[in-house]
């Protein structure tokens, strides 16, 4: 969740860290904050509430500059305690050790208490202040701050991601991960460290990605990594393919506006090398996924949020296609429950930033089971966590995603799963060269049906404007179109903070008809498909409720004009594997612009952070 920046370099680190933490602020926005070893080699501190841009202003009026070659800086997304300047990080103890933090110590009560009994002074609500006093403890017994740490983290049950410096040892760094992540980036101004690759873009290209256990000792000319067995290890230094134009606004207002008008590019670079002009590359997910695609006999998928969407979508895909059968369920429920583990199963994760909490466990857990179990992680981070954990990966190509809400992430998603879907359609003799052909010449038309759709953002910001007094909304949809629909409703409550819920359609008059009144707008997703004239008959329903209708459908549906009812031509000739995709689109632009009539902030949402890094 938090973001992390640190470092040591030749000069003063303020503005690097400052820079990078700009840059991570996706991540958490609640509070930042930053601490320097200063010429005197005092520790140096400056914490605001809210915003990065908070902590700049509070940092140029202060009387004495915040100045040091050597810092540690924190966006943070509030865990434990409420948003204020006592919790913001950094955390210091004594006056001699300061920390950074991303995680959970879930044990930090009962280690509270030890350290009270010790005589330690709690100055803030967080479970981080903790890390930051049995550091301090452990540094009594010991003449070294990366032995203190070693010894400190043996006693934290959780996650971490740990950045920490001391006046005991000016001009190191020690970085610790566990369940969080953590790189190093290495250049000839200085070596240091991030949540992330964007944080230090800027400075470098190259970067070690710290392994889970890892922890290092980071000085100007020096990084020294050990593993969790304590022995010294080299990790490889590799060079970032990421650009800075990539994570920079550009002509866009939003970076959600950006990424949603980036998916054409986003899905070319998907498919690219994964497919001919007829048929689906079973290697792109690795050079065992035709042995072990011809084997399995049960697919699970998991996963959190949109990419538990993604997941819905694929379901119907796999078992229709691939004709096998096919389980979807939420990580944070799954990793919990006992459930009853098939032979031969492919068990699928699937995570933008390869980093989320419960879906890692599940995989963890999953990987214990002495079932034939085969992995695969679809993922948008080569270094992340799920890559090293799972047997097949594939990365969805889609590049920066900043924006909390998750947009070409989830399409890039789909395009992969329809790729999974055909390809273990093929390995299991499933699906003939004839629909395979057909499939492959869809999925080359996305990018340029998916500018066209791009085209109608006009008529989706009148639309939007209709949900200025709007507290509720209802989106509906058949077959895979319910997922699509969930996708849409999630979009609309997490940016412009409207109630909204998504139903199969024919679970109408099982309850949620209920909600329909003239004050609740109904957005339904209408395909040419075999459940088309089911849609068309609940839309009647709807009809007699008074409500404000919204239909986005193929030309070629030709849905029935009534009373209240704007229809949304959004394209025509679409397919089983192309429609779920090509829909999403209206549904994202609708969310934009409902937010921004709203007035909320639309790429940093209350309450939300990008990468679910805790449970």
């Amino acid at each position: 969740m938090c973001g992390i920046v640190g470092g040591v370099c030749k000069n003063n680190i303020t503005p690097i860290l400052i820079d990078g933490l700009e840059h991570l602020e996706y991540r958490g926005y609640d509070s930042a904050g930053v601490v320097v070893l200063d010429k005197n080699n005092i520790l140096s501190r400056a914490r605001s509430v809210g915003k990065v841009a908070n902590l700049k202003k509070n940092i140029s009026h202060r009387k004495i500059p915040l100045l040091g070659s050597s810092g540690i800086a924190h966006t943070r997304w509030a865990t434990h305690g409420e948003p204020s300047n006592r919790n913001a990080h950094p955390h210091i103890c004594n006056h001699s050790v300061s920390i950074v933090h991303n995680g959970i110590i879930e044990n930090f009560l009962q280690l509270k208490t030890q350290q009270q009994a010790q005589g330690y002074n709690f100055t803030s609500d967080t479970d981080t202040e903790v890390i930051v006093h049995a550091i301090h403890q452990a540094l009594k017994n010991t003449n070294s701050l990366l032995t203190a740490t070693q010894k400190a983290i043996k006693t934290f049950i959780g996650a971490y991601g740990i950045g920490v410096i001391s006046p005991q040892y000016p001009g190191h760094i020690i970085a610790t991960r566990s369940g969080s992540p953590l790189i190093i980036g290495v250049s000839k101004k200085g070596n240091f460290i991030a949540s992330d690759q964007m944080a230090l873009l800027n400075i470098t290209r190259d970067f070690i990605f710290l392994e889970e256990g890892d922890i290092a000792d980071i000085t100007l000319n020096s990084v020294i990594i050990y593993a969790k067995n304590g022995k010294q290890v080299r990790r490889q230094i590799k060079t970032s393919t990421l650009k800075n134009q990539q994570i920079s606004l550009g002509k866009y207002k939003h970076y959600m506006q950006k990424e949603i008008f980036e998916q054409p590019q986003a899905i070319r670079d998907t498919l690219e090398s994964r497919i001919t002009k007829k048929t689906v590359l079973v290697s792109a997910f690795g050079h065992r996924a035709k042995e072990i695609f011809k084997t399995i006999k049960h697919i699970q998928i998991v996963a959190c949020g949109t990419s538990y969407h993604a997941g819905l979508v694929a379901k119907y895909w796999l078992e229709d296609i691939a004709k096998i059968a096919t389980s979807v369920e939420v990580a944070s429920e799954y990793r919990y429950r006992k459930p009853v583990i098939l032979p031969h199963t492919l068990f699928v994760t699937i995570s933008q930033s390869g980093e989320t909490a419960d879906t890692l466990e599940a995989l963890k857990a999953i990987k214990k089971h002495r079932s034939k179990i085969y992995t695969l992680t679809i993922c948008n981070c080569v270094e992340s966590s799920l890559i090293r954990e799972s047997e097949l990966i594939f990365l969805t190509r889609s590049g920066p995603e900043i924006s909390v809400a998750s947009t070409k992430a989830f399409t890039t998603q789909l395009v992969s799963l329809a790729l999974l879907s055909v390809a273990i359609g093929r390995c299991r003799g499933q699906i003939s060269r004839l629909e395979e052909t057909k499939i492959v010449s869809g999925l080359n038309r996305l990018p340029g049906l998916i500018a066209k759709t791009l085209k109608q953002e006009g008529q989706i910001i009148k639309l939007a404007k209709t949900f200025k007094d709007k507290f509720n909304a209802l989106f509906l949809g058949r077959g895979s179109m319910h997922a699509i629909a969930m996708e849409g409703a999630l979009k609309l409550k997490e940016i412009s903070y409207i109630h909204a819920e998504a139903y199969p359609a024919g679970e109408l008059k099982h309850g949620p008809i209920a909600l329909i009144d003239k004050d609740t707008p109904v957005i339904a997703i209408a395909p040419n498909d075999e459940l088309l004239d089911k849609l068309k008959s609940n839309l009647q329903e709807i009809k007699s409720r008074g409500s404000q209708m919204i239909v986005f459908e193929d030309e070629s549906a030709q849905v029935t004009p009534m009373k209240s009812m704007t229809i949304v031509p959004t394209t025509t000739d679409l397919g089983r594997i192309t429609a779920p995709i090509i829909f999403t689109i209206p549904l994202q632009l609708l969310s934009y612009h409902v937010a921004l009539i709203k007035g909320t902030n639309v790429d940093r949402p209350r309450n939300l952070a990008k990468s679910v890094t805790v449970e």
